[in-house]
C-alpha cells in the first residue's frame, strides 16, 4: 500500500503503469488499483452516481519487491512513502485484504463448452442452452438459449447456470 498526496491516487497510477512499460517491468507489477465505490447522491430530484475513493490518499500495488521496482514506486511524483514503519514496505495480510473486498475468490465450475445447461435465476430463469464460451476472469459464461424460435447468446454468471445431467 503506497501513501500520496491526496488528489493524485489516479496520476500516480498512470506514472507507474507509463514507467513500468518504458522500463519492460511487467513481470515484477502485477496490478495497482484506486480503489473506488459508487456513490448515489440525490440532488434537485435528479439522481446522479458518482466515483468516490474508498482509500483517499493511498494506492494499492501488488508487486515484488525488489531494489529496482521499490525505487520506480518511491521515486514516482506525489508518492509519499510506502504504509509500513522505518524503511521497508510491509505487505498487507491476506485477512486485510479480505476485509477490504479485493479478495479473489476461486469459482469452479462443473461444466464445459459445448454443455448443456439450464438458467437457474435472472430473467431467463428456466431457459436451456449450450455453453459457447468461459471467462474465468470475468466470471461469465456465454450460453446459446433458444427464444423466439432462434438461438441468442446471452452473458450470465457463473452462478446462474447449471449442468444437465
Amino acid at each position: 500500500m503506497v501513501h500520496t498526496y491526496s488528489g493524485y491516487e489516479n496520476k500516480v497510477k498512470t506514472d507507474l503503469e507509463k514507467t513500468i512499460k518504458n522500463r519492460e517491468l511487467d513481470d515484477f507489477f502485477f496490478n495497482i488499483i484506486v480503489p473506488m465505490e459508487e456513490q448515489v447522491e440525490i440532488k434537485d430530484g435528479q439522481r446522479k452516481t458518482n466515483l468516490k475513493k474508498v482509500f483517499p490518499g493511498y494506492v494499492l500495488i501488488k508487486m515484488i519487491v525488489t531494489e529496482e521496482s521499490w525505487y520506480i514506486v518511491r521515486n514516482t511524483r506525489g508518492v509519499t512513502g510506502f504504509v509500513g514503519s522505518g524503511t521497508d514496505p510491509i505487505p498487507l495480510t491476506d485477512a486485510e485484504i479480505r476485509n477490504m473486498g479485493f479478495e479473489e475468490i476461486p469459482v469452479t465450475i462443473d461444466y464445459e463448452v459445448n454443455d448443456n445447461v439450464q438458467v437457474v435465476n435472472g430473467p431467463l430463469e428456466g431457459f436451456v442452452g449450450v455453453v459457447q464460451e468461459i471467462n474465468k476472469e470475468k466470471q461469465k459464461v456465454k450460453v446459446s438459449v433458444s427464444m423466439f424460435g432462434r438461438e441468442t447468446p446471452v452473458e450470465l454468471e457463473f452462478s446462474q447456470v447449471q449442468k444437465l445431467d
